[in-house]
Order: structure tokens, then C-alpha cells, then sequence
């Protein structure tokens, strides 16, 4: 079986060192699949990145056919089958959203172009590094010549987060829930919904509502608590999620390459402003299906009340300016 190319940048911080294994070891792109890890990071990096390399290379491992570690564009995009971008500037101490969101399109700008330029069109590209959703939607608007469907942000993190609460309310296992859908930003903003929700509770199938039975939990607690849960990681261990994101970007890809079968699985993804009224060309959260041809579609039809309909808008309004701002800055 051939290699494909897989591409992780912010190679050498926290994210990607918890991710780096899972993928070398099959865990996201199959068991047989042989693969070649390209390690993009900037130039400061570069010593710790040559740790990263040997950590790699004594791992031994019979599926890791090759490791490129580069500080350089052209050579960390070339033929890549998939693309992760973890690296972003991150947010610093009494730094905006908005100022961190100027920050970053310099390097997505770049990245799509980069993207255009050197990768294969049937690329898969998600964008983990913050803000999610608007990176991501300007790496596609300077790859115009790779599909807007191969691109898309993590939310499966929330997702995740989302899942394992509602299990623990329950007392059921995490796989016992499903269908809990992130619908618009990663940012708290995001609205986590349980309403079309369901989970196995001592042998049956049912309605989250139903077996929560408590409407104050599911609209208040429950949704803080998702919307504030990196925050609230960042104040126990002084530093950002890193194991689990580096999970749901696993999660994320492995379902996107394989398929997701009859399970909803939330992707920040472009909308083509149809569904649920959000504006068109937005990268925002809904929940999909995704094929074994690695086709997402959106899952249409849902009742969408009151209650949803302003939190959906509110992310959304976020989400426009957010991208009316980043466009702003790439005319600078």
C-alpha cells in the first residue's frame, strides 16, 4: 500500500505532541496504512522539532515511513493528502479575540496559498489553531483551486465535551449518547444541543430530554459549561487542552476519511446558506454525515425552536464579523 502525506503544523507544541503518535500509529488513517508525517513549525522551533523527530524515530514504528521536519512552506505542502494546521499565534495574556484574529491571518493567508500552490486537490484540511473557524475560511479563500468542501475546523472537541456530560449525568457510557450536535463558532459563542440527542439507558434507546428530565440543566449549566470548558481546562492545568484536542482532531479525521456511518458528527464546514439560514460561505459548526467517499453533508430538516433559533444567530452574527474582520486585514 502506498504512503500518504500528512501534514501537522505547530509540530513542535503541545497539541501536535499528543497527536503525532495516534497518527503514526494508525489510529487515524487505517492499521495498514503506511503514512509520511511532514512537520511544519517557524524557525525558533526548529531544535525542539528535531527532538520531536528522534522521539518519532525511536518509537519505532512499522507504519511511520518517513518524517520531514521544515520550516519551509513549499516543502511542508507538497503532495500532502491531508493537512492538520494546529499552529496559530496563540492568544496571550490581555490579548483580544480580535487582536489575536488579526494575528492569524498573515499565517492562514499564507498557508492556503501554500495549500493552492503545492497539495494535491483532494486534500482534507482542518484548522484546530484559534480562531478556528475563520482561519479556516481564509485558507480556502486563497486556495481557490481545492474544493471549499476539503476544508473545515474542529469542533468535534466540543462534540466530545458535549458527550461525555451528558453521559455523566446519565451514569451510561460515552458511546451510549449520540447525535449531540455543535452548531456555528468555536468560541463561546458555540451552541452545544442535546435536543435531537439520544442515549441507551438500561437497554433503551431514548431522547436525552427524556431521560434527563431536566430542561434548567440542558439550557443553562450544561451549555456554560461546553461553551467554558477550555477556560476552564487552561485554569487547572495553567495550559490549553492538548490531549483531548489532539483526540477530536483524530476523531474529526478518522471519521472524515472513513466515513461516519448513520452517526451526526459536528465539523465547522462552509455553508452553502440553505440550511438553518445561516449566511453563505461561513465556516460554521453543523452537525453532518459523512460517506465512505469522504462526502460531508449536512443534516437537514431539523426543528429548529426559539430557543435555538437566537443562539444559532447569535454564533452566527459572531461568526460574520469575525470573517468581516479578517478580510479587512488581508486587504492591508
Amino acid at each position: 500500500m502506498d504512503s500518504i502525506r500528512v501534514l501537522v503544523t505547530g509540530a513542535a507544541g503541545q497539541i501536535a505532541y499528543s497527536l503525532l503518535s495516534s497518527i503514526a500509529t494508525g489510529e487515524v488513517f487505517g492499521k495498514e496504512q503506511p503514512v509520511e508525517l511532514v512537520l511544519l513549525d517557524i524557525p525558533p522551533m526548529m531544535k525542539a522539532l528535531e527532538g520531536v523527530v528522534m522521539e518519532l524515530q525511536d518509537c519505532a514504528l512499522p507504519l511511520l515511513n518517513d518524517v520531514v521536519a521544515t520550516c519551509d512552506e513549499a516543502v511542508a505542502f507538497a503532495n500532502i493528502d491531508a493537512a492538520m494546521l494546529v499552529g496559530a499565534m496563540p492568544r496571550r495574556e490581555g490579548m483580544e479575540r480580535k487582536d489575536l484574529l488579526l494575528a492569524n491571518v498573515k499565517i492562514f493567508k499564507s498557508q492556503g496559498a501554500a495549500l493552492d500552490k503545492y497539495a494535491k486537490k483532494t486534500v482534507k484540511v482542518i484548522v484546530v489553531g484559534n480562531p478556528a473557524n475563520t482561519n479556516a475560511l481564509i485558507c480556502k479563500k486563497y486556495a481557490p483551486s481545492i474544493p471549499a468542501a476539503n476544508f473545515s475546523a474542529m469542533t468535534r472537541l466540543d462534540q466530545n465535551r458535549a458527550q461525555a456530560q451528558l453521559a455523566s449525568r446519565l451514569s451510561v457510557p460515552v458511546n451510549a449518547v449520540q447525535n449531540v450536535v455543535i452548531w456555528g463558532n468555536h468560541s463561546s459563542t458555540q451552541y452545544p444541543d442535546a435536543r435531537h440527542a439520544t442515549a441507551e439507558v438500561n437497554g433503551v434507546t431514548q431522547r436525552v430530554h427524556d431521560a434527563v428530565k431536566d430542561d434548567a440543566w440542558l439550557h443553562n449549566d450544561f451549555i456554560k459549561c461546553i461553551q467554558q470548558r477550555g477556560a476552564a481546562v487552561i485554569q487547572a492545568r495553567k495550559l490549553s487542552s492538548a490531549m483531548s484536542a489532539a483526540k477530536a482532531i483524530g476523531d474529526h479525521m478518522r471519521d472524515w476519511w472513513f466515513g461516519a456511518g448513520d452517526r451526526w458528527v459536528s465539523m465547522a464546514v462552509t455553508s452553502d446558506g440553505n440550511p438553518y439560514g445561516v449566511p453563505e460561505g461561513l465556516i460554521f459548526s453543523f452537525p453532518v454525515t459523512v460517506g465512505a467517499d469522504k462526502q460531508w453533508k449536512i443534516v437537514e430538516g431539523l426543528n429548529i425552536n426559539d430557543f435555538a433559533r437566537e443562539k444559532i444567530e447569535l454564533t452566527a452574527k459572531e461568526l460574520a464579523e469575525e470573517r468581516d474582520m479578517a478580510l479587512e486585514a488581508c486587504t492591508d
